[in-house]
């Protein structure tokens, strides 16, 4: 408990920053699908919000070198709050694709800063536990943000304006807190040529799933509403895929530890391409049946980024988490700026149910490209494995400063970081 209370005002403004985001990512295609907007328009906004999040990943950190943490946090969270009303003020396809990605930029930027206090204020011993409540809270933030759309009308102003007020109140526990200012922050760093000799099959999966979770994050709402589901039963469903997602990854987790990561994730996928593809193909249930079978899909597919994670680091170098998990979010952002491109494409052209056969197409890809890197290397020993911890990979993506707080990160790589932080800043002669 005296770990909570230290970073109590830190884990505040977290939890009001994923609350107007989770907000204001299911209320925008919603309430586009209202003024007309076309499914393409709609999967621009999900390219450019992954194109903003990834830029933000790479240049807040420079960004915050000049003007510090909270200036900066001050700064992006009153943006964020401003491109919400914004998007209620210039109502057009185009305007919002820009918005959308400066939203993404500014979440990123915010969520690396708070991320930042969190890890200046953990040891070795409890960043385990940070992390996890810290993820806890963000998941029930985020789930409680779209649940926000059921109290009322998306089609009035309420909204836009209630989840701007949200993150100007993100803005008050950073501002006020008595913290030292924590170190610069970390950023992603991609080498693909050390990822692919680790682990091909990590970097390729990595890569499919942020294309299958890109499109189903943007076009969910965008097809419940295509299928006449009302606003509420969409809030519900896409609440429901989030935390199923959350909670099937520690059975699947512990199967992961004891087997070769590679059969969970191909078993997984399976999983996923045979509900998305029943979605495409019969999608003429009732409401109840649709929005539980949506929520099997979430759980299917969010569950998978954790288990890619997990595997790049068992053949990882010790040492070498850092680089690892950096460079997986890199690839799992470029795949989730292409998933709502082509999804949004073939809806547009075919059918609603379209969005899910992209999905099954991802899957199948990993599922061949898996099983054949399975006779191209042998599975390690249980003992050889590094822990599996779960991961919520939807809601936002992680950022570089997550890894820090993740258990795994080694005690020697937080020391060269430190290292290379004061070569950074240590005036030349």
């Amino acid at each position: 408990m005296s770990t909570v209370f230290s970073i109590a005002a830190l884990l505040t403004g977290s939890a009001l920053l994923l609350l107007a985001g989770g907000l204001h990512g299911l209320l925008l295609p919603v309430r586009g699908l209202a003024e007309g907007f076309s499914d393409s328009s709609l999967g621009l906004l999900g390219a450019g919000w992954a194109l903003g999040y990834m830029a933000g990943c790479l240049c807040v950190p420079l960004i915050v070198q000049r003007v510090g943490h909270i200036r900066t946090f001050g700064v992006l969270a009153s943006l964020a709050g401003i491109t919400l009303l914004l998007n209620l003020l210039l109502l057009h396809p185009f305007t919002w694709v820009l918005l959308r990605s400066l939203s993404g930029f500014c979440f990123a930027g915010a969520a690396m800063i708070v991320e930042s206090w969190l890890n200046e204020r953990a040891t070795n011993e409890t960043r385990g536990k940070i992390f996890g409540i810290y993820t806890m809270i963000n998941l029930g933030a985020t789930t409680i943000g779209q649940m926000l759309l059921t109290l009322g009308d998306p089609n009035g102003y309420l909204f836009f304006v209630l989840g701007s007020i949200i993150y100007s109140l993100a803005l008050l526990p950073t501002a006020l807190s008595t913290a030292m200012t924590p170190a610069p922050l970390t950023q992603a760093r991609l080498d693909l040529k050390l990822l692919w000799k680790n682990s091909p099959i990590a970097v390729v999966a990595i890569f499919l799933v942020g294309i299958s979770n890109g499109a189903f994050g943007t076009l969910g709402a965008v097809y419940g509403r295509r299928i006449g589901l009302e606003v509420s039963d969409i809030a519900i469903m896409m609440s429901l895929a989030l935390l199923i997602g959350a909670i099937i990854q520690i059975p699947i987790g512990y199967v992961s530890d004891r087997l070769d990561r590679r059969i969970v994730l191909v078993s997984v996928a399976l999983m996923a391409m045979g509900i998305g593809t029943s979605l495409s193909l019969f999608g003429d249930y009732d409401t109840g049946l649709t929005i539980a079978l949506v929520a099997a899909f979430g759980g299917t597919i969010y569950s998978m980024y954790p288990v890619i994670v997990a595997h790049a680091s068992d053949h990882a170098d010790p040492g070498d988490f850092l680089k690892t998990s950096g460079g997986l979010l890199l690839i799992f952002g470029t795949g989730t700026m292409i998933g709502p491109l082509a999804a949004a494409g073939l809806m547009t052209a075919t059918y609603p149910g379209a969005l899910f056969q992209v999905t099954a197409a991802a899957h199948l890809s990993m599922i061949l490209f898996a099983i054949w890197r399975m006779t191209q290397r042998a599975t390690l020993d249980t003992d050889e494995k590094t822990d599996f911890v779960p991961v919520v990979s939807t809601g936002r993506l992680s950022t570089p400063e997550t890894s820090l707080l993740d258990p795994r990160t080694d005690q020697d790589e937080l020391e060269d970081r430190a290292d290379e932080e004061d070569l950074e800043t240590k005036p030349s002669n």
